[in-house]
């Protein structure tokens, strides 16, 4: 049965493209009023205009997360303007990519600034307005950097983790007032950032996508079902999870030839 999402309203941060962009589509697409935000106004511009086209209802605001004060003051008024919070998605992400003998401290923090703190600012928020309702659903998307291993990659791996960890926190606080607090752990996804490294290095993209058990990345469409469906009534028993949806790569046991 799909999801009816008529008259609620949905928050979508990292909204302008990849996984933020298919969710807020698929969320407008099936009814609901959805808000999104990113740093670049014109990608934002250019995706209300997607949106709008199939007749979805959304607005857009410029911002980064990571600028606290502004993300729950966009959050608060987005609440007292609709009367009501009913999604949250926190989607936005940073990532640097070096061994951790060239990583600056800088970019271990802007990564935790991101992936893990904005996720605290934007969860705080929406459940003091949720609760005030008595129902909400919060997804928190994550990375399967968050449950294994990656070369190069310690601070966002890191930041990720605790988001895993806090969603799980999240969800014993908020089930006595029916909110429900849920992760998505997706793999390799078809996005503009994974398409331009695989142009830069097509050779370990070849790599990367063969070590799949499916063969090949997720779509940000396949990421959006699963994230559609954490916040949808047919989730309605589900909250404190991390869903991987990474096509049975966390799966594996890696053998090598």
């Amino acid at each position: 049965m799909t999801a009816n999402f008529a008259g609620q309203v949905a928050i979508v941060t990292g909204g302008s493209d990849g996984i933020g962009l298919a969710t807020a589509t698929l969320l407008a697409r099936r009814g609901a009023n959805v808000v999104i935000c990113g740093r670049r106004q014109e990608m934002l511009n250019t995706a209300c205009a997607v949106i709008r086209t199939e007749g979805g209802k959304v607005e857009a605001v410029a911002l980064d997360v990571s600028e606290y004060a502004a993300f729950t003051a966009m959050i608060e008024e987005v609440g007292c303007k609709q009367g009501r919070l009913d999604m949250m998605v926190n989607n936005a992400m940073s990532t640097h990519y070096a061994p951790i003998s060239r990583l600056t401290l800088e970019h271990w923090r802007k990564d935790f600034s991101v992936n893990a703190e904005a996720v605290f600012v934007g969860t705080k928020a929406a459940m003091k307005i949720m609760a005030a309702a008595g129902k909400g659903a919060i997804v928190n998307i994550s990375s399967t950097c968050g449950i294994r291993a990656a070369a190069n990659m310690s601070s966002y791996s890191a930041s990720k983790a605790a988001m895993i960890q806090f969603t799980a926190v999240a969800a014993m606080e908020g089930a006595r007032s029916g909110i429900r607090v849920n992760a998505v752990v997706p793999g390799q996804v078809q996005t503009a950032g994974t398409q331009e490294f695989a142009a830069r290095a097509p050779a370990i993209a070849a790599k990367t996508t063969d070590a799949i058990p499916m063969g090949r990345g997720g779509r940000p469409e396949e990421l959006a079902e699963a994230i559609v469906f954490l916040l949808s009534d047919a989730a309605s028993y589900i909250t404190g999870t991390a869903l991987t949806v990474d096509g049975g790569k966390a799966a594996q046991l890696y053998l090598p030839a």
